[in-house]
């Protein structure tokens, strides 16, 4: 369960999508990005915590973190692409430590972090259960893995309606916002497909962490979760 072979592919247009990713990134999350990674982070990470943020993108779930804390926390961005990782770095006042890498071989100790953060990024493993193992290691003992990311209804309706809206309204919302760079939003659609039903994704994880506490919104169609190691 991953991306697998279509790993490649996503990697190519998020590259080309730097520009425009944050604010047609907004725009297709019918602009409750910011209010889910608030839930999705909110009372799970603390003032003194070590954070990585994997898959960090643009950094706004460690944005997100700092402003819930007061900036006192330590941030370590992580992230495939080095041009993104450079991008994001100049939007912090204090450039946070970064890192080069992808989930299934994150290149730190076992028990390093006090949480984990994946903001519209998990979703985009090569294989998830790999991903969700090194993030289980790299946490230390009753860390949090927090997950804010597109949801995959369990109940046939609901899903067919968020795979509509991906396939169908997403496109032109993206080609609004970000012209015909925007057009290559598209590949969203791809990674959906390959993501598993909200239920699934919680069993996933409960293979390695002790208790996950699931939110949805938008029918299921976004998701805030925490999980316990």
């Amino acid at each position: 369960m991953g991306l697998g072979s279509y790993w490649g592919e996503v990697m190519d247009v998020l590259r080309e999508i730097i520009p425009i990713y944050d604010k047609v990134n907004s725009i297709i999350s019918l602009g409750k990005d910011k209010e889910h990674r608030i839930r999705g982070i909110s009372h799970r990470v603390h003032p003194g915590n070590k954070i990585l943020d994997a898959g960090s993108g643009f950094g706004n779930m460690s944005k997100t973190a700092m402003k819930l804390t007061d900036g006192k926390i330590s941030i370590t961005l992580y992230d495939p692409l080095v041009p993104m990782l450079k991008n994001t770095g100049t939007h912090f006042e204090k450039t946070p430590d970064m890192a080069n890498g992808v989930f299934e071989h994150i290149p730190f100790r076992d028990e390093e972090f006090d949480a984990v953060l994946c903001g519209y990024s998990l979703r985009d493993a090569i294989n998830l259960r790999i991903a969700i193992s090194e993030i289980h290691r790299v946490l230390k003992k009753d860390g949090r893995f927090v997950i804010v990311d597109l949801g995959k209804p369990d109940e046939v309706f609901f899903r067919a309606g968020v795979s509509f809206y991906l396939r169908c309204i997403l496109p032109i919302l993206a080609f609004a916002a970000g012209g015909r760079l925007g057009l290559k939003f598209g590949t969203l659609y791809g990674t959906y497909k390959r993501w598993p039903k909200n239920k699934k994704l919680e069993e996933l994880i409960l293979e390695k962490f002790s208790r996950v506490e699931f939110e949805k919104d938008l029918m299921g169609g976004a998701i805030m979760v925490a999980a316990y190691k």
